[in-house]
């Protein structure tokens, strides 16, 4: 099993959002980078577990839990021309962008904020405390994950 951190704008998609989707599942689309794409196409795995990040709002932080349900598969909204995920450049027969389904598993009773996942001794590895590596998707080491997840509790 391997972790990941999600980023998500909750005006956008929730973790509310998410524990409201039929069977609390819904897939991960949007993502237009290509090392978050990497990850989801080649290395998140069924089971993996995926801390959800709230970004771009009041409270930054971690808010939620979730697991991968689906492992990659392209992502249909890069063959849309209504969508602003559109990629003209993308074929069905040489997909650009995929996509992975999570469902929910648990919203932290309180947010984790990024000002203290900084200032935790422990965390160095995380993309979070990374100059530059603030991807969309990102991964988590293991020692992290459960660091992290301890101070959700």
């Amino acid at each position: 099993m391997q972790y990941w951190l999600f980023k998500t704008e909750p005006d956008a998609f929730s973790i509310d959002d998410l524990a409201k989707m039929p069977n609390q599942t819904e897939h991960w689309d949007g993502i237009r980078n290509y090392q978050a794409r990497n990850f989801l196409r080649d290395q998140i795995k069924l089971g993996d577990q995926v801390f959800i990040y709230h970004s771009s709002c009041k409270e930054v932080g971690i808010v939620g839990l979730a697991e991968v349900v689906k492992e990659g598969y392209p992502d249909h909204t890069q063959f849309n021309p209504e969508t602003k995920y559109f990629d003209p450049k993308s074929t069905q027969d040489n997909p650009r962008w995929y996509m992975v389904d999570i469902k929910f598993k648990q919203k932290f009773e309180t947010l984790l904020p990024l000002k203290t996942i900084k200032q935790m001794a422990n965390i160095s590895e995380i993309g979070l405390v990374k100059k530059g590596g603030r991807l969309s998707v990102m991964p988590v080491t293991e020692h992290e994950f459960e660091i992290l997840l301890k101070e959700t509790s």
